[in-house]
């Protein structure tokens, strides 16, 4: 009887698991139809135009939010199957924004701040706020929530603003949740985001990789340089530093850990490696888009001023590999090892075709999301062109391409409506001109300390929460101080979307470095220093901007040749500096002088630059010098 007993049990327990695999199967297969609804929604209103300001800002809201509960559990991202709460809070969280379609004609005719809210209104309007906060934090954990409840708390609270009155600039206007964030997200970010999964989708990530191995990977410190020139191409279509870490930091690291480097080291590299990706043309971060949007200017002016600083940080970067493996006498890597970068652009190279396509029909004119529409539905056929990449044009890896734009897009979705809620608090309690007397007060009309005090929110800021959001919420607080002491508006903006960016790498919380140090096995805090030192350049490069545009390439073309050339060279020598090698292993005195000529050279100006340059060609002579002493001595010893 008790086994007959055991065996009922068994079956029951068996079908009970059959019958929930199949209603998992059915959430999958529903979720990918809304995932590729999503996508193809976006790209529809990009080849027809958009539809107005709240049809499509909210629908591109309305799907990240039923996306987010159906993907996200109360604890994070999760494959058991939703439950009876995650639908009720889906219904819910979407019903203030269905009541805004079913209310349209009421919602654009009303009269903001004017006509009082119903009680339909001040209801949806708080449930919208609640289920977006809880849809954030599910996606992006605490720290993006928890600021924007501090911001709503000092509206309330200090600011005295009124309740009624600040639903209304929320949630029923294009100020707030419904803002020039999420108009962003839905207008560009997404569509370049699917663009980045449908290249890796059809192998070139994989052409990336190969292609940086075979031209670099028998170098000195071959690996690492693999890692600084295929996390900047593969930078250039994702935009995420922790994507980028995951991808190309699988081969990156144990490749630079068995040619010698150590651990911490490694995964520094290709901490900071990834998190260039943010700032590398042709395709930026999110918050580049952002930026374009802010300013009223054309995402292509946004690339053509960040393509020299950018160039700035990957040659420290590289420099930076070249001179640690010099000094511990480090080699690359076999060349029988190496893929044949020849053999490689002739059997992979038209996979490079969709990110020209791109660069063409931006610099002729079309917006950026219709050229990144273009790039992305070319991607497939450009692979159909050759048999081995044909491989990868199948149905399945298709949906899967669309249903992976779609979730990779959602943290960028949220978080943008989330600041929306921020900086809707800041416009309608003025804050932000508070802030900005107060910065200048405690400067004390000082461009300096404002840039530092700029700099160091920035890094806080960005070490909670995305890049994107970091810059928002620097912009609308700290931009308009240091453009108040003067600044150009350009210089400004980007300084505030580096340091956001540079959180990444910067310690005690580097999400970049989190996720490489994984990889490497390595400590946390060493491998945190390390990169901070690899990457210092990009620290010191946006305060040189901003005392001279010229870096961002705004100015007559003879300063910015020369600036840009004084400054490479100033990013060499202030890179072998930190790391004890240049011609050959520095001593103490080599290496001050070595910072102190390599910042005069990065800053631009002829007197920076002739003193900078006198200190290089000193420290140059002394290093050849002892050289040709060492290698004149080397005979005579072995005689």
């Amino acid at each position: 009887m008790p086994k007959r007993a055991g065996l009922a049990s068994c079956a029951i327990a068996s079908s009970s698991m059959i019958k929930r695999l199949g209603y998992q199967r059915i959430v999958h297969i529903v979720t990918a139809i809304i995932a590729c609804a999503m996508v193809l929604y976006h790209m529809w209103a990009i080849g027809v135009g958009s539809p107005e300001a709240v049809w499509f800002r909210g629908t591109h809201l309305l799907f990240a939010m039923v996306l987010t509960f159906l993907l996200f559990r109360r604890s994070g991202e999760s494959d058991e199957a939703p439950t009876i709460l995650d639908y009720v809070l889906l219904v819910v969280g979407i019903a203030p924004i269905l009541y805004l379609f079913i209310n349209y004609d009421y919602i654009v005719n009303r009269i903001f701040y004017v006509d009082d809210l119903t009680t339909a209104d001040k209801v949806m309007g708080v449930i919208m706020v609640v289920l977006l906060l809880e849809a954030v934090r599910r996606v992006l954990g605490w720290a993006l929530p928890l600021t924007s409840i501090a911001f709503l708390a000092y509206s309330l609270l200090i600011a005295g603003i009124e309740p009624q009155r600040l639903l209304d600039q929320l949630y029923m206007t294009t100020e707030g949740i419904f803002g020039i964030p999420l108009s962003v997200s839905a207008t560009y970010v997404l569509i370049f985001v699917v663009f980045g999964t449908f290249m890796e989708r059809t192998g070139t990530g994989q052409l990336f990789m190969d292609f940086a191995t075979g031209l670099t990977g028998h170098h000195t410190g071959g690996p690492g340089k693999v890692a600084v020139v295929s996390s900047s191409l593969f930078g250039a279509i994702s935009g995420s530093a922790v994507a980028n870490v995951m991808v190309t930091g699988q081969i990156s690291i144990p490749l630079m850990k068995r040619t010698g480097f150590k651990p911490s080291f490694a995964g520094a590299v290709e901490a900071v490696a990834s998190t260039g990706g943010q700032i590398m043309p042709p395709i930026m971060g999110a918050a580049a888009f952002v930026m374009a949007e802010f300013l009223g200017v054309s995402y292509g002016e946004v690339v053509i001023w960040a393509i020299i600083p950018a160039l700035l940080y990957y040659i420290a970067c590289f420099s930076a590999v070249h001179f640690e493996a010099k000094r511990l006498g480090l080699v690359g890597l076999p060349k029988s090892e190496l893929p044949k970068i020849g053999l490689v652009v002739r059997t992979n190279g038209h996979l490079f075709l969709p990110v020209v396509l791109i660069l063409v029909m931006l610099y002729s004119g079309f917006s950026a999301p219709m050229a990144a529409l273009a790039g992305t539905l070319s991607c497939f056929p450009v692979a159909a062109l050759r048999k081995h990449t044909r491989v990868y044009c199948t149905f399945d890896n298709l949906i899967g391409a669309m249903v992976d734009g779609a979730k990779n897009t959602l943290s960028v979705a949220l978080a943008c409506a989330a600041a929306g809620i921020v900086v809707g608090v800041v416009t309608i309690t003025g804050l932000g001109i508070v802030f900005t007397q107060f910065v200048v007060h405690l400067s004390q009309q000082m461009l300096l300390p404002a840039l530092m005090l700029t700099m160091v929110a920035g890094m806080i800021l960005g070490m909670g929460i995305p890049t994107t959001p970091a810059y928002i919420i620097m912009t609308a607080l700290l931009v308009p101080a240091i453009v108040k002491l003067g600044v150009a508006v350009p210089a400004a903006h980007m300084f505030a979307f580096y340091f956001a960016i540079l959180s990444a790498i910067t310690p005690p919380v580097a999400l970049a470095v989190f996720a490489a140090s994984g990889i490497a096995k390595s400590d946390l805090w060493s491998t945190g220093w390390a990169a901070v030192k690899i990457g210092a350049a990009g620290f010191i490069v946006p305060y040189m901007f901003v005392f001279e545009p010229s870096l961002l390439m705004i100015g007559p073309w003879q300063t910015i040749l020369a600036s840009s050339i004084s400054a490479i060279i100033g990013v060499l020598m202030f890179s072998g500096g930190l790391h004890g090698y240049f011609i050959t292993a520095t001593n103490l005195w080599q290496r001050i002088a070595l910072i102190v000529g390599g910042l005069l050279l990065i800053k631009p100006g002829l007197e920076s630059d002739l003193i900078g340059a006198l200190i290089g060609a000193a420290v140059i002579a002394a290093q050849l010098t002892a050289r040709r002493t060492a290698a004149a001595a080397a005979p005579a010893k072995s005689t």
